[in-house]
């Protein structure tokens, strides 16, 4: 079942990264990433008051899940926006969906003792090693560009992304009742405080700039639905059954999943991205078989 959910957690970013890349040139980053996180609360609310049993949970779990938040999504995020400022998306995710894996396969042995078989480790390293190919492959300007805090940035994005990771891991592991919509809420709100923060002192333009307002506003919704929502759920749902360094390998092949939402829009894939491609749904079978 993490597998699953890592891997449909994936998807839900491959396909909701092409509607977000479309409202990007309406919002900010922070704007939308303020108005998604918004909008994800309050649907997450709806259904943890009137659909879900409610839990109880003593106060560091809730202080953690909080953290998880912050570090993971509001930092993560934060970083990983100045990083594509400064080097472009190709260099960003090369970096930042290279080294999250290791980070949290090497926090999660430090932290909650969550040890990897060889075979496991065979199977993120063919993933990752194919998700990098498939990057450089897709990668349009020829032009190197280096800026060594944009390399920075997209390091520490990383590494923000492996300790939320680890942290969701150890709270959903040990408090068996959390359900993953309640934890998805709690790391949310978490992440949408520093977001304000950073918006307010950035002194960003909260509202969108567009003519279609009322096709704006509905490309946005489903892509907060499927991108925020659906992609939070099955996010926590992952690392309540699998391993966290498995469950961010299994998030890195967004790339390759992207690249069949693109087959599927009849656009056209190099042999190279596709054979790429497959090795890296090998090294996904590794990790699932190996479990």
């Amino acid at each position: 079942m993490g597998e699953v959910a890592a891997l449909s957690t994936a998807l839900c970013w491959a396909i909701a990264a092409r509607l977000f890349r479309v409202l990007g040139r309406s919002f900010s980053p922070l704007a939308l990433n303020f108005y998604k996180g918004l909008v994800a609360i309050v649907l997450l609310w709806v259904i943890t008051t009137f659909f879900i049993p409610g839990i109880a949970l003593p106060n560091s779990a809730y202080i953690w899940l909080l953290l998880s938040g912050v570090i993971g999504i509001g930092l993560g995020d934060t970083f990983f926006f100045q990083a594509l400022n400064k080097i472009g998306d190709s260099q960003s995710i090369l970096v930042a969906e290279t080294l999250a894996p290791i980070f949290t396969a090497l926090m999660a042995m430090a932290w909650i003792n969550e040890w990897l078989t060889w075979e496991q480790w065979l199977g993120i390293a063919i993933v990752i090693f194919s998700v990098d190919v498939i990057v450089k492959i897709q990668k349009k300007d020829e032009t190197q560009i280096f800026v060594l805090s944009g390399y920075v940035f997209a390091g520490l994005a990383a590494l923000c992304q492996a300790v939320g990771a680890v942290i969701s891991r150890d709270i959903l592991t040990t408090y068996t009742d959390l359900d993953a919509f309640n934890a998805s809420q709690i790391r949310l709100i978490g992440g949408m405080a520093i977001i304000v923060i950073l918006m307010l002192v950035m002194r960003q333009n909260w509202k969108p700039k567009t003519e279609n307002v009322v096709k704006t506003w509905q490309l946005f919704a489903a892509a907060t639905v499927l991108g925020t929502v659906a992609a939070l759920y099955l996010q926590m749902l992952a690392f309540q059954h699998t391993k966290a360094a498995i469950v961010q390998t299994l998030f890195a092949t967004s790339v390759v999943l992207s690249l069949g939402v693109a087959l599927v829009l009849g656009e056209k894939v190099s042999k190279k991205t596709a054979l790429w491609s497959v090795t890296a749904l090998i090294g996904v079978s590794v990790l699932v078989f190996a479990e």
